[in-house]
C-alpha cells in the first residue's frame, strides 16, 4: 500500500490516502513518487504537487519495523508539511515548544517529561506539561 497526503497551499495535511502501489510503478517497475501524484491528481481533482507520499511506518524519524524512516512521520490530518526539512510533524502543542527537526517532533524548552519512579508506576501518576511555569507537573 502507498500512502499519500493532501496538502493545502499552506502545507496543512488535509487527508490521508491509501491506494495499491501497483497505481504508482514507473516504466522500470520501481514505485515513483511522482506517478502517485499523477495518479492522485487525475482520480481525485487536486493539483499532484500538493500529493506528498508518506510512511505508515514513521513515527519520530524512526521506522517501526527498523526500516529506514521516511519523511518523519505518517502524516495525519492537521499535521504540517515542512518541504524544507522533508518531514511531517503535528501541531504545536504549546507556545514554548521547539521543533526537534531531527527526530520530527516538538519538545519542551525543558526537554522531555522525567521518568515515572517504579513507585510512581504502580499508581495512576502522569505527567503533564505547565504552560505558565514552564514545567512538568506529575498529577494523580
Amino acid at each position: 500500500m502507498a500512502h499519500f497526503a493532501k496538502i493545502s497551499e499552506d502545507n496543512i495535511v488535509l487527508q490521508v490516502l491509501a491506494f495499491n502501489n501497483s497505481d504508482m510503478i514507473d516504466a522500470n517497475g520501481q514505485p515513483s513518487e511522482l506517478i502517485g501524484q499523477q495518479y492522485l491528481q487525475t482520480h481525485n481533482n487536486w493539483p499532484a504537487h500538493l500529493w506528498v507520499q508518506t510512511s505508515y511506518n514513521t513515527f519520530q524519524n524512526t521506522h517501526e519495523l527498523g526500516g529506514n524512516p521516511f519523511r518523519g512521520n505518517f502524516a495525519g490530518i492537521g499535521y504540517i508539511w515542512d518541504s524544507i526539512n522533508n518531514i511531517f510533524y503535528p501541531q504545536k502543542p504549546y507556545s514554548s515548544w521547539v521543533l526537534n527537526v531531527n527526530e520530527a517532533r516538538w519538545q519542551s524548552p525543558i526537554g522531555d517529561k522525567p521518568s515515572l519512579t517504579d513507585e510512581q508506576k504502580q499508581t495512576t501518576a502522569y505527567y503533564v506539561w505547565n504552560e505558565t511555569s514552564l514545567s512538568w507537573e506529575i498529577k494523580y
